[in-house]
Parts: C-alpha cells; sequence; structure tokens
C-alpha cells in the first residue's frame, strides 16, 4: 500500500484536492436548502396572489415541499448517473438547469408552471446534492479529512439556510417575484468548478481499488452490487433522521408561541431560531473531534441529544422550550455528518455514487415526512408539545437500538 501511494504522489497526473475544491463544492452543497427555504417569508404573499386559484390552500405550499420530495426520488437515479458517467460533467449541467428552473417564477405569474418548475427544481438539487458529497468523499480520501469536510458540508448548509432566510424576506418587500432572482447564482458556482474541479478516478479517490479496475475520467464505468446488507438499516435510520432533522426547523416559531409569545413578535421567534441554528452549526463543528470515538457511541448520543431536547419541550413546556429546542439542534448537528458517514465512507469509488443517491434520498425522504408526520402525531396525542416528546421518545429508542447493533464493532474508531 505504501509503494502504491509512493506511485501516485510520483505520477503527475494525479492531483490532491485542498480549499479550493472544497469550497465550490460547500457552495453548491446549499443549493438543496436554498430551494426549500428562500422563499418561506413570501410564501404570505404567494397564497393571497393566487388565493383564488383553485386548491390554493394546498397547492402553494407544495411550491416548498415539491423539491424535497423530487429529492427523496430522484437522488438514486442521479447517483446511477454519478457512477456510470461522472461526478463533475453531472454537477456542472445541474447547476445550469438550476438557475433555469429556479428563476421560472420570476418570469411566469402562472401557478401551475410555478409547480412544474419547482418539481425540475428538486431534480436538479437531487443530481447537485448526490455530485457535491460524491465528489468530496472522492476528493478528500482518509477518515479524518473525509469527516472534516462533510462536518463542515452540515456547517456551511445551516449557516446558508439562516442567510436565505434573512435575504428572501428582504428581497420580499420588492415582491414574491424577486427571491427567485437567487436562484441564479448557480451560474457562478458552476462557472468556478469548471476552473478548479476535476473528474476524479479510482487512483484519486480509492486506493484499493487500482488493481481491479483501470479506466479513464468520464467514461463508462464498471458497478458491482449495492451492498444493501451493509446499507439496508443505516438507510432507515436515516430516514427517520431527516425527520428528526426537520423537527426543529419546522416546529421552533409555533412551539415559541406556544410559551406566550405574540404570533406577530418576530423578533422573539427569529431569534430563537437563530440560536438553534447557531447550536446546529455548533454540533456539525463538533463532529470530527467527536468522530473519534467508536461510531457506536456518537451516533446513538446524537439521536439521545435530539430526544433529551425534545423531551424537555414536551415536559417543561414553559422554560423547557428553548433550552429542548437547542439541546435538540445541536444533536441534529451532529447527526447529519454521522449518518451520512455511516452509509458512505466505507463505498467503493465504483458504487459511491449510488450509496450516495441512496443515502440522499433516504434523508430528505424523512424531511418530507416531517410536516405530515407531525400533523398526525399532533392530532393524534393532543398538542404540539406533547407530539415532539413522543418523537423524543422514539430518537431514545432507536438510539439504544443502534448502540445495541453496533458496539459489538465499537472498538472500531469510526
Amino acid at each position: 500500500m505504501g509503494h502504491r501511494a509512493a506511485e501516485r504522489r510520483a505520477d503527475p497526473t494525479h492531483r490532491r484536492a485542498g480549499a479550493s475544491q472544497a469550497a465550490p463544492l460547500l457552495a453548491a452543497s446549499c443549493m438543496p436548502v436554498l430551494g426549500s427555504v428562500l422563499i418561506t417569508p413570501v410564501l404570505p404573499q404567494l397564497s393571497a396572489h393566487f388565493g383564488a386559484a383553485p386548491m390554493s390552500a394546498v397547492l402553494v405550499p407544495m411550491i416548498v415541499v415539491l423539491p424535497a420530495l423530487m429529492i427523496a426520488l430522484f437522488a438514486p437515479f442521479a447517483g446511477q448517473i454519478v457512477d456510470r458517467f461522472g461526478r463533475k460533467p453531472l454537477l456542472f449541467w445541474a447547476l445550469i438547469a438550476y438557475a433555469a428552473v429556479g428563476t421560472v417564477p420570476a418570469w411566469f405569474d402562472d401557478l401551475g408552471v410555478i409547480l412544474a418548475s419547482r418539481v425540475l427544481v428538486g431534480i436538479c438539487e437531487a443530481a447537485i446534492m448526490t455530485a457535491c458529497t460524491t465528489l468530496l468523499v472522492d476528493y478528500f480520501p482518509g477518515e479524518r479529512r473525509r469527516n472534516r469536510y462533510l462536518a463542515l458540508q452540515t456547517v456551511v448548509t445551516t449557516i446558508a439556510a439562516t442567510a436565505f432566510i434573512l435575504l428572501g424576506g428582504a428581497l420580499g418587500w420588492v415582491g414574491w417575484q424577486t427571491p427567485f432572482w437567487v436562484y441564479a447564482v448557480s451560474l457562478i458556482i458552476a462557472s468556478v468548478m469548471s476552473t478548479l474541479l476535476w473528474e476524479p478516478s479510482d487512483a484519486d479517490a480509492d486506493a484499493r481499488m487500482i488493481e481491479a479496475h483501470s479506466f479513464s475520467a468520464g467514461r463508462f464505468r464498471p458497478r458491482g452490487r449495492v451492498p444493501w446488507e451493509r446499507i439496508g438499516v443505516p438507510l432507515l435510520v436515516s430516514v427517520f433522521g431527516g425527520f428528526t432533522f426537520y423537527v426543529m426547523v419546522l416546529e421552533v416559531g409555533y412551539l415559541v408561541v406556544g410559551t406566550g409569545v405574540a404570533i406577530d413578535d418576530t423578533h422573539v421567534i427569529g431569534w430563537v431560531a437563530a440560536v438553534c441554528s447557531l447550536a446546529t452549526v455548533l454540533g456539525g463543528l463538533s463532529f470530527p473531534r467527536v468522530s473519534r470515538l467508536p461510531r457506536g457511541f456518537f451516533l446513538p448520543a446524537a439521536f439521545v441529544l435530539q430526544g433529551v431536547g425534545m423531551l424537555a419541550v414536551w415536559l417543561v413546556p414553559s422554560g423547557g422550550v428553548i433550552f429542548g429546542a437547542v439541546l435538540a439542534s445541536f444533536g441534529s448537528g451532529l447527526l447529519l455528518p454521522a449518518l451520512i458517514t455511516w452509509v458512505v465512507s466505507a463505498a467503493n469509488f465504483g458504487d459511491r455514487g449510488r450509496i450516495t443517491g441512496l443515502w440522499t434520498a433516504a434523508f430528505f425522504f424523512g424531511q418530507f415526512l416531517t410536516p405530515i408526520g407531525m400533523a398526525a402525531v399532533t392530532a393524534g396525542v393532543g398538542s404540539l408539545t406533547a407530539a415532539v416528546g413522543v418523537v423524543g421518545v422514539v430518537a431514545v429508542v432507536i438510539a439504544f437500538a443502534v448502540a445495541a447493533a453496533l458496539l459489538p464493532s465499537a472498538s472500531d474508531p469510526g
């Protein structure tokens, strides 16, 4: 292995990725976040504008949630394309298409056209997220480097979510169509990527496959069988992780109002949401250090932090809301990179795109289920705080189940 590594260092075609490659990949990873949060501040304007349209009460909120559903449906297909034909071409053209379809509502004042464009936005986001995550794992082999950059992906996208909400609110003062112009930023990212990124080969990304395959970048690539026996359970856990990750993002405003804060006191509501966002960032930043511990410890710990925070919201409905929301958000920041490394890190180069696509689909499907699931649980138990508590109990149960499954191999860090 040492001899082959020396050969790769001596090979002038072998390149080592750094911050110049990570920066555009992290920026592109923010595009799915852009799609889901940028226009939330103008939803009331959209509802008023299209109020006379048939079924507008149902269709207008779909403008926000449709992209997440499309990511869940199409990320596996994006993974297939990534493994067969390459990472960089799919990412580049998806970013170009994202700008075109994302700005459609700025051009057309038609609810049907807007909804169709949001379907296409979600398909582009599936390709962008799958290709970005796959390239991060390709470019930064080795446990510590990989964990650092996957944690940064969580941190950057969380910060971007807060910034996009503020930007969408500011641009919304001009009109409901104005925020949609921001989607054109993907053109800038694509132009930067065309210069700084390269299509990785197995020699760049996975030394274990050097003797097994020999092919040039961008050509048809051989694929192996997806190891369902290894990733099946982690994917199911990731669906639940996507659900719990989005609970506080979705419900924190309603929880704050439930403590007696006026519904129009956006200063207090925004302050609590910002603190929760910061806690998610801190959770992501802690992952590289925490990930040195056995996975049988830090992955269940993330679920426990979420669960305890949600239980605090339920059991101490006044003073516990802020503390519980912040604690759960910290757990979410730790959970996201923990889940993706669990599923993706051991994938071979030739199957990495497919496995990343399957993980992306699982996580975003969980997010799509969050508003539906929380509405159903709230109706069943009678209050939002109790519903959050029920999810917290399930999160703790999942934590113990994951720990039981991983502890036999917990002596192997990461």
